[in-house]
């Protein structure tokens, strides 16, 4: 049974952007080179690019399929996610696949966004994807934020995430839900006392797995089992448990490493051996928070900026007229201004200038490139200090990972020169959760895995923090 989409998406407007808030992988970075987020046009009309003639077949693309990444609907259209077809592991994965009965869900319960899956359990195939934003949001944009509201008022985070969770589940009869999100979301889902996240060293108690059933939750339908799986450590959360599954560092011979960027910077870097993680506080700024003209990346975001024979051309989310400056956007700006030699490495703008113009009337200015600064320094540093450099390979998770250009990544400083195979790798918190929710079995033994081989460690307590911090501010000079 294929899974079918109806969207609405703006003339001219990239297929890309819509696809993976609902759920689609984009392996290879949306560089059109993988082939592995085909979607076929069942109503409506995607015309056929240059990349889709090289990736696929002249068979394929006369049945109707189109590569995700560079596809451009042109009014409404019904599309069916090749993505979808088969079961979510392959058969050539460590970990396999057991044939269930029934339906289970998934959920990333993310600081700004939330993403729900439903799946079939006697094939894995996605049946259904829900996306909504985070609506704790309204009370802080960074998870302290949020932490000292909880402190204030207590119980009200807790109300609108189990609200907004069981909502996106109505009506999936899921025998089963596995939940995944940082630290801060898992103890304001269950209702655990945040003040140890507080303060230093922001370490808790109350990290294990909590089993609810949806009738404590109050969500309505048929009784359900409702799991959010187990903290790693610190703000580490299950997440990056799950990523850890998703990237098979459990079972990789080789070093590799995981970050998940975004208002908590998580790092994971190991193999089969033994891992290490971490997590440090970038702040908004990867979202655009904070950033003068910053908004999500929705229409009129400027996604993308490059130099060309010495002009700034930017790139803008469903092609019209510019608003603001996504993440992304913001990370290309800055690499393009120094390119340009219009900041200097120390962040300052050249010539007493106050702003970058972009385009329209969008513009980078001072402070957005101090809170560029702070984010790109506290990822850099905790990089540097959990030896990234010793991965053969870096996976890069979520939505600001998928976008983000590598090479403006480490033209400002955010990632390092080495390892030099960086992989973007999509939301691994679902995908990870997925190969839970799909081998019952193993489930228990997999997690204990990553959570005996894990050791968390404290990014604030260990010397030399607060200088690779300060020298990790500064823009590198070349």
């Amino acid at each position: 049974m294929s899974h079918l989409v109806h969207l609405q998406v703006p003339e001219g407007q990239s297929l890309k952007d819509v696809l993976f808030e609902r759920g689609v992988e984009f392996p290879c970075g949306g560089l059109s080179q993988c082939g592995h987020c085909k979607v076929r046009v069942v109503e409506g009309h995607v015309p056929i690019t240059q990349e889709m003639e090289w990736t696929l077949s002249p068979a394929e693309l006369a049945a109707g399929w189109r590569l995700g990444c560079v596809a451009e609907a042109h009014g409404e259209v019904t599309i069916e996610v090749g993505q979808w077809e088969a079961a979510i592991l392959a058969d050539d994965t460590v970990i396999g696949y057991e044939r269930g009965q029934g339906r289970g869900a998934v959920v990333d319960i993310g600081t700004t966004t939330l993403v729900a899956q439903l799946l079939d359990l006697s094939n894995g195939e996605v049946l259904d994807v829900r996306t909504s934003l985070n609506p704790q949001s309204v009370h802080g944009a960074d998870l302290m934020s949020r932490i000292d509201f909880d402190l204030r008022s207590p119980g009200v985070l807790q109300g609108l995430i189990r609200k907004a969770v069981g909502e996106m589940l109505e009506g999936w009869n899921a025998a089963e839900a596995l939940l995944v999100g940082n630290t801060a979301m898992h103890h304001l889902f269950c209702g655990y006392d945040v003040e140890p996240l507080s303060r230093v060293p922001f370490e808790t108690a109350h990290g294990a797995s909590r089993v609810f059933t949806s009738n404590e939750l109050g969500w309505g339908g048929p009784s359900a089992r409702v799991e959010f799986l187990p903290c790693l450590g610190g703000f580490v959360g299950s997440d990056i448990l799950a990523g850890l599954i998703a990237v098979r560092m459990l079972e990789s011979a080789p070093v590799i490493a995981l970050i998940d960027i975004g208002t908590n910077g998580e790092i994971a870097i190991g193999n089969r051996e033994a891992i290490v993680c971490a997590s440090t506080a970038a702040g908004p700024a990867f979202e655009a928070g904070r950033i003068r003209m910053g908004m999500r990346a929705a229409t009129g975001a400027i996604s993308a900026v490059e130099v060309r024979h010495g002009a700034v051309r930017c790139s803008v989310l469903g092609g019209g007229e510019p608003r603001g400056l996504c993440g992304s956007g913001l990370v290309d700006a800055v690499a393009a201004a120094l390119d340009l030699n219009r900041v200097r490495t120390g962040g300052r703008f050249t010539g007493g200038e106050k702003e970058f113009p972009l385009a329209g009337n969008v513009t980078l200015a001072q402070s957005d490139i101090r809170e560029l600064q702070l984010a790109k320094g506290a990822i850099a540093a905790g990089l540097r200090l959990l030896g990234v450099e010793r991965a053969m390979e870096l996976y890069l998770a979520g939505a600001f990972g998928n976008y983000v250009s590598v090479r403006s990544a480490r033209r400002i400083g955010l990632l390092p020169e080495l390892p030099e195979k960086v992989t973007p790798s999509g939301n691994t918190a679902l995908q990870g959760a997925k190969a839970l929710l799909l081998n019952p079995t193993r489930r228990a033994e997999l997690v204990e895995a990553a959570l005996t081989r894990t050791t968390h460690l404290s990014l604030g307590s260990l010397p030399g923090f607060q200088d690779a911090y300060v020298d990790a501010m500064v823009f590198p000079d070349h």
